[in-house]
């Protein structure tokens, strides 16, 4: 099998891993709250800079499966912050034109932040632009499982199953493969996000923490995946 070499364009799908927060926060002796509160500044600040560039789909890894084993207060305000952000920036995401979606459990959640993330799907359905996609209660083996066991409580006959027919389970079916994967904070793993969807995804790792993750070097990743060379297991011909 053959492939051509050529250099991708603008990827239609990004992904970000938004780490760093907390340290961000300690490094300056203020409580690990602050770096959230700073961090959700800087994903409004991507989240127009993506439109602009022509991203079609951007998920931001907001809460995963394993946040839960943070303390208390922690999880109480990363909560609060969720639901309190989705509340407040209806007109943002009209301005934009962007559409909100969610992927992860969203039955594990508390029930006001559940319906919060329902209101802000609803609302923004009918938008055209860029689509926002809120990994909250996320986690890659989790969203598989829970796609196995919802074919499986369908009744499906798994002797002839296809990649198609897992992913069509997935929380959001149409949702396409990761083009581009940015994970700040300086840690070089995927912490269980998009585990599927990003199987060909190129990688980029900063050591930038994500409150001082800032537009131009978002541009700059973007540059950086314009360079690569994809070949899905091609061989590139010469």
């Amino acid at each position: 099998m053959s492939a051509e070499n050529i250099n991708p364009g603008v990827p239609v799908h990004v992904g970000i891993i938004m780490d760093g927060n907390g340290r961000w926060a300690q490094k300056r002796k203020l409580p690990r709250t602050f770096g959230h509160k700073e961090g959700l500044t800087v994903a409004k600040n991507i989240v127009k800079a993506a439109a602009a560039l022509g991203v079609k789909y951007l998920t931001l890894y907001t809460f995963s499966t394993e946040n839960w084993k943070r303390t208390q207060d922690e999880v109480g305000y990363l909560m609060n912050l969720i639901k309190s952000h989705l509340r407040a920036e209806f007109e943002f995401y009209k301005e934009n034109g962007i559409r909100v979606m969610h992927i992860g459990d969203l039955s594990a959640l508390p029930e006001d932040v559940q319906q919060e993330i329902i209101n802000a799907k609803k609302d923004t359905e009918h938008f055209t632009g860029m689509t926002v996609v809120l990994a909250i209660n996320y986690g890659g083996r989790d969203e598989i499982l829970r796609g196995i066991k919802k074919l499986d409580k369908n009744n499906f006959d798994f002797s002839n199953i296809t990649e198609k027919d897992l992913s069509g389970s997935f929380d959001i079916p149409e949702l396409p493969d990761v083009d581009l994967l940015i994970r700040t904070g300086g840690e070089y793993r995927l912490s269980n996000f998009l585990l599927w969807h990003a199987a060909y995804a190129e990688l980029v790792f900063t050591n930038t923490l994500w409150p001082d993750y800032n537009i131009e070097e978002f541009k700059s990743n973007i540059e950086e995946f314009k360079n690569r060379n994809r070949r899905f297991g091609a061989v590139v011909v010469k």
